[in-house]
């Protein structure tokens, strides 16, 4: 099994309503691969975390296996979602591992 957590900021030039408009579309086109893309375990969006945290969203997914993970980021509805994410986040931190 694979994780793969991936955590952002929002651009410090976007609104309050921006950010939170962005956050939801982030949590569904990310949330909707798992119905299209075999091997995904689970995929799940925080877009509301503590005032504790230093991040603004993150990315808690499981995948099957190392091919797995790789079908996903090469899957074009995951690049089509990244090209949105880069356009509105900034700071991002990833870590993958396998269990």
């Amino acid at each position: 099994m694979v994780n793969h957590f991936v955590f952002w900021n929002f651009q410090e030039q976007l609104s309050s309503e921006e950010k939170r408009e962005a956050a939801l579309k982030i949590k569904e086109s990310l949330e909707g691969l798992k119905n299209k893309i075999d091997g995904i375990i689970n995929v799940q969006v925080v877009i509301d975390p503590l005032d504790s945290s230093n991040r603004d969203i993150a990315l808690i997914s499981t995948f099957d296996s190392r091919e797995s993970l790789r079908a996903y980021q090469e899957h074009p509805d995951h690049k089509e979602a990244g090209a949105f994410i880069k356009s509105v986040t900034c700071d991002r931190t990833c870590v993958d591992f396998e269990e």
